[in-house]
């Protein structure tokens, strides 16, 4: 069998669209724009992409977009007093500071200095035990792309038996928790983990996010499961650079029922759902509801 190629880039733009049609919607009702600020600290080359990237989208959306660079020797007391006058900015409904800071600043204390209402990363101690509880919370980016992708292929979720492969906090362990919100039955596997092709094996769902290039092979998928990879490797093959997945995409497409590319698949729902998380902050913080399809 070949498996059904789940589109990244195709459903972020919808995502996009949908967003964007919200604020035209919560401009002309409530005249509310939703703005959007992004912090940078230092020079980092990844970084700068990105977040030209989501300047760039945050404003073809139509939404305030605010971006505030930094010097690299930024002290964390400066740091520190930017985000409080962005807490305080009531045009300001999501803060996103993007990771990794220099060294010299302590990104947990950074992070937990975010307005949970406006941490739209979710990365906030107070949202990570709001959504480990079941309540109400914003949600990371790159887990709840996942599940809309889930949601979007399979309808419901419940009762599917999934994998998730990576502990992190930005993206393994919430996914896990996003994933038991939709009631499947849900195993954590890591690098540590017995017999990981068996555990893998029984996976009605297998979402890879442990940063290793091309770790699982074909003959660890069950037949028919959907795979979701996360993982943006760069290696060298055949003197060229090339980005890869976690999943050997080759063996695995020949046994999955689904499964996402990379680049194309995950990468692109990250933005979008940042710019989806800001719709949903600004409709709380005014007490409207919640745009339909795009919160977890």
């Amino acid at each position: 069998m070949s498996a059904q190629i789940i589109d990244g880039k195709a459903f972020a733009a919808k995502v996009r669209g949908q967003v964007a049609e919200h604020v035209t919607t919560l401009k002309a009702e409530h005249g509310i724009t939703p703005g959007l600020a992004v912090v940078l600290v230092g020079e980092d080359p990844a970084s700068q992409v990105y977040v030209r990237s989501k300047g760039k989208m945050t404003n073809e959306v139509g939404m305030k977009s605010v971006e505030h660079k930094l010097d690299e020797a930024t002290s964390e007391a400066d740091l520190l007093a930017l985000i409080d006058e962005l807490n305080n900015d009531d045009t300001i409904h999501g803060i996103l500071v993007q990771l990794p800071l220099p060294k010299h600043l302590d990104e947990d204390l950074v992070i937990n200095s975010i307005n949970p209402a406006k941490d739209v990363d979710g990365f906030h101690i107070s949202n990570v035990g709001l959504l480990g509880t079941g309540q109400k919370s914003m949600v990371p980016c790159t887990p709840l792309g996942c599940l809309m992708m889930l949601r979007d292929y399979h309808g419901s979720l419940s009762g599917m038996n999934a994998v998730v492969i990576g502990r992190s906090n930005i993206v393994g362990k919430p996914m896990a928790q996003l994933l038991l919100g939709d009631s499947c039955t849900v195993t954590i596997a890591h690098s540590r983990t017995k017999d990981l092709p068996e555990v893998v094996g029984r996976a009605d769902i297998v979402v890879a996010a442990v940063g290793r290039p091309e770790m699982v092979p074909g003959d660890w998928i069950k037949k028919g499961a959907t795979v979701i990879d996360v993982g943006i490797n760069r290696i060298e093959r055949d003197g060229k650079n090339k980005l890869v997945g976690d999943v050997d995409f080759a063996s695995c497409s020949a046994v999955a029922g689904a499964i996402t590319p990379v680049p194309g698949g995950v990468g692109p729902m990250t933005i979008a759902c940042l710019l989806a998380n800001t719709v949903t902050a600004c409709c709380r913080a005014n007490g409207l509801a919640e745009p339909d399809g795009l919160t977890a």
